[in-house]
């Protein structure tokens, strides 16, 4: 998943230093982007594609993404970073969408007899909050917010997938697609897969330096066992939404 702070290894944070590395390090031909993210926050998937685009002008270097399981959501605004994304046939591809979910508790705190107390200074300082009962006008708005980051996340995917995409209904939907449908609707350029097309492209003799977020070492001994869990739960029910 795509996430700001320790939630997840996919943020820009984490990523600075192994993007940096693969476009600096020697010389290379190309970089390959392995993608595999059912999506996240859009903020930190801007930030990694914007990073990844400025590398990939600035040094010109081309860039080729390679989608494993999925690159939905998040995952398909960092294919696009690419100069093309290659899929394997079964891979999941699309959905260009924005979701916020969340829970309402206040019925069963009601029943529990507890009752919620919130004072504020502002009339939309409490907006959405989980504990009270939900509000036209906090709903209204909220939709208001995800439509503006639709909008940001359709003009990223037209402009760097600009000449290639298909007139559909459906493209900017939320709707995914396995990868064949994907590449004739122009979400993707086609079938392929990292060790033999880049052999294709810069023959057999070709070298790979593999880049990739390191755990920290409390990770790695176990000691953020709750937060892994839980971690894993939300990434596990992210990836469940394509059927995977």
């Amino acid at each position: 998943m795509i996430a700001a702070g320790p939630r997840g290894p996919l943020s820009d944070a984490a990523m600075e230093p192994v993007i940096e590395k693969a476009f600096r390090r020697g010389k290379p031909a190309a970089v390959a982007l392995v993608i595999n993210s059912p999506g996240g926050s859009p903020v930190q998937s801007s930030l990694i594609a914007a990073r990844i685009r400025r590398l990939a002008d600035e040094k010109k270097i081309p860039v080729i993404a390679f989608v494993e399981d999925t690159a939905a959501s998040g995952g398909y605004w960092l294919a696009c970073a690419a100069d093309e994304i290659l899929a394997d046939r079964s891979s999941v591809v699309g959905s260009i969408g924005v979701i916020s979910a969340g829970f309402g508790a206040h019925v069963f705190l009601a029943r529990q007899g507890v009752e919620r107390r919130v004072h504020t200074s502002g009339k939309s300082k409490s907006m959405l909050d989980p504990f009270q009962p939900e509000k036209e006008e906090d709903v209204t708005r909220l939709k208001g917010l995800l439509e503006d980051i639709h909008a940001a996340f359709v003009d990223h995917v037209k402009a760097r997938r600009a000449g290639k995409l298909k007139e559909s209904d459906d493209l900017f939907t939320g709707e995914f697609w396995l990868a064949g449908k994907a590449q004739e609707l122009g979400l993707i350029d086609g079938i392929g897969h990292l060790v033999p097309e880049m052999k294709k492209r810069f023959g057999d003799k070709v070298r790979f330096r593999r880049y990739g977020p390191r755990r920290g070492w409390m990770s790695r001994i176990g000691a953020n066992v709750i937060e892994d869990a839980l971690a894993g739960v939300e990434e596990r029910a992210a990836y469940a939404r394509f059927g995977l």
